[in-house]
């Protein structure tokens, strides 16, 4: 059995299912993401796991015990909340050696637990200051010490990077991950950001209207999305309205072929929706071979890509180019599009 199982979890508040029949097994040191746009059930569930909100119904299993109607602090799981909840009148090496006090662990090995995690973290030059006297980054790691240090079995983060600004952000996911691989934390991660779910989960779970709607290793679920909904939301996707021929073949509104070699066996007529990934296509000059002819009607520089808006006849399709140093395209520079036969993904219309 999986280290950590929920199992038809549902909570509803009146009539209205903020979280309905989320199945999910987590293996022991694995880092899972809850991924979702807000009000999708995400943090209820997180919530749920923490004893915070009482399922409706479902179970909740931990190492084989059924936690389901345990209290919060018989649970014994390590949280880091959004705003990180520091104590502002202790230090830093106080905020962290609270839960060990509370639990009533011998002075010794408090200390020597307390070090041990600031080290981790890299805070220990830091051990008598005040929140007030730290930056973003550093508390939010003392928040995590503060979880991590009384060696939780599994370790509940809500968005706890979202106060931090884009650069630090980034910075604070990858020691995020270090540290959680240094110690093999069982860890569930609540985000609304897919480049952070991606980046770092060995899992994503990608919520939406209170269910878990895709649960997959993060090049799965980018490449192989199982519905429009996930297509849109994780990464940014080009939809082209097709007719499927057959087992794999498909043709867009202007008669332009396309291989759908995930098609199935889709019968011929009927109606499909085809993905495109922006990077997956390719500008070419106006008069070499491809697929659809096209203008660039806008172009956005992004620093490492450039991101260009350009007219077909089967309607606006965004392309994302590397910034490889060569010149961009103009707008409106006469181009041609093309993919490769492997790329394309079909979703029911």
């Amino acid at each position: 059995m999986a280290f950590l199982v929920l199992d038809k979890l549902c909570k509803y508040y009146g009539s209205f299912g903020a979280v309905v029949d989320v199945s999910l097994s987590v293996e022991r040191g694995e880092f899972v993401c809850l991924l979702g746009p807000s009000g999708c059930g995400k943090t209820t569930t997180l919530q749920a796991l923490a004893g915070f909100a009482p399922p409706t119904s479902g179970r909740i299993l931990l190492d084989g015990q059924d936690i389901t109607t345990w209290p919060a602090n018989r649970r014994g799981l390590g949280i880091v909340f959004q705003s990180y909840a520091l104590f502002p009148h202790m230090t830093v090496a106080e905020n962290v050696r609270f839960g060990l006090e509370m639990r009533r662990v011998p002075a010794a090995e408090r200390e020597t637990r307390v070090q041990r995690m600031l080290e981790l973290v890299q805070l220990d030059a830091l051990a008598a200051r005040y929140p007030r006297e730290l930056s973003g980054g550093q508390r939010q790691r003392v928040a995590l010490a503060r979880a991590l240090v009384i060696e939780p079995p599994v370790l509940l983060l809500d968005e706890p990077l979202s106060n931090l600004d884009a650069q630090l952000r980034e910075a604070m996911l990858f020691e995020l991950r270090r540290i959680q691989r240094k110690l093999g934390t069982t860890t569930i991660m609540v985000t609304h950001d897919q480049a952070e779910a991606l980046s770092i989960a060995d899992r994503v779970v990608v919520m939406e209207a209170g269910r878990a709607t895709q649960i997959d290793r993060p090049e799965q679920l980018y490449e192989h999305p199982a519905s429009r909904f996930i297509s849109g939301f994780v990464g940014k996707t080009n939809w082209l309205a097709a007719r499927v021929l057959g087992p794999g073949r498909a043709q867009l509104a202007d008669g332009t072929a396309v291989a759908l070699p995930e098609a199935g066996d889709a019968s011929g007529g009927t109606e499909a929706l085809v993905c495109l990934r922006p990077e997956k296509i390719r500008l070419l000059p106006a008069e070499a071979a491809g697929r659809l002819a096209g203008t660039v009607t806008e172009r956005f520089f992004l620093g490492s890509q450039w991101l260009y808006r350009v007219h077909t006849p089967v309607g606006e399709l965004e392309v994302s180019c590397a910034n490889d140093g060569r010149a961009p395209w103009p707008e409106q520079a006469a181009v041609r599009l093309d993919w490769s036969d492997d790329v394309a993904r079909v979703v029911p219309a």
